[in-house]
């Protein structure tokens, strides 16, 4: 059984340089995302050195991701994630896209046939056991509530459905931690402030790496799921040098 104390509500401590109090975090997230969307693509390809596709498609795969599958990819932004599942499944009919940020959306490339819906992830307006599988893509840290976000999961997928969080964790190591701090909280927003269109690019990569450094720990997102009802709730790491490349798997019981 799992210690009420590992239940994960908000994903990280409230970061007040970017906010008054927790009260204020919904409104600031949702405006610079908005504002910053027709950057985030671009910005998104330099953070990954360009292996982004390939390494979302290798996650949904590992995770349990086949063709003709009904897919729900929340907070899909700009469609990155959407689009490796939607070349599994092979017909964008079979994808539902829910974002809270309407600027993400209207800046989303995604195939003929995606559905969109505004929505947050606690509170997702979808009927019940309507998909198949539930993928994320490095939006965990910026939902409010991660065990109200996770028992929505569980409700909206049907029996035996899969689910893949995909979310960039802190390095085990110091050496490693300095290193991606230096590079995300440093260089990341350098380069955004050179080529990015919108002045609060680099705010939002500074941003970025800060719900990293102060994010849950993995062990305490599993037993999340866990306590929603999941099952095999595990996190796999991809890139075990610097351990930030993390697949949250689970599956709900048939």
């Amino acid at each position: 059984m799992n210690n009420p104390t590992d239940i994960v509500r908000a994903p990280h401590k409230p970061l007040t340089d970017y906010y008054a109090d927790e009260h204020q975090r919904q409104g600031f997230v949702r405006d610079i995302f908005d504002r910053t969307a027709p950057d985030y693509d671009r910005i998104e390809n330099l953070l990954a050195f360009g292996s982004g596709p390939w390494y979302r498609h290798q996650a949904l795969l590992r995770a349990g991701l086949q063709p003709g599958m009904r897919v729900l990819d929340v907070g899909i932004g700009t469609g990155l994630t959407a689009r490796a599942a939607v070349e599994i499944v092979r017909d964008g009919a079979l994808l539902t896209g829910v974002d809270p940020s309407p600027g993400m959306m209207a800046n989303a490339e995604l195939p003929a046939g995606v559905t969109l819906v505004e929505g947050r992830a606690e509170s997702i307006p979808l009927p019940d056991a309507s998909f198949d599988f539930l993928s994320m893509g490095y939006a965990l840290r910026h939902v409010a509530d991660l065990a109200a976000a996770c028992a929505e999961f569980h409700r909206v997928l049907k029996p035996g459905g899969k689910l893949c969080l995909l979310e960039i964790t802190r390095p085990a190591s110091n050496t490693g931690r300095l290193l991606m701090k230096g590079y995300m909280r440093g260089v990341v927003p350098m380069l955004a402030g050179l080529i990015g269109k919108r002045k609060e690019t680099a705010q939002l990569w500074r941003y970025y790496w800060d719900t990293i450094e102060h994010c849950a720990s993995p062990a305490s997102i599993v037993a999340t799921l866990e306590a929603a009802g999941f099952t095999d709730a595990r996190c796999h790491v991809e890139t075990r040098a610097l351990s930030v490349l993390g697949e949250f798997q689970a599956t709900k019981p048939r």
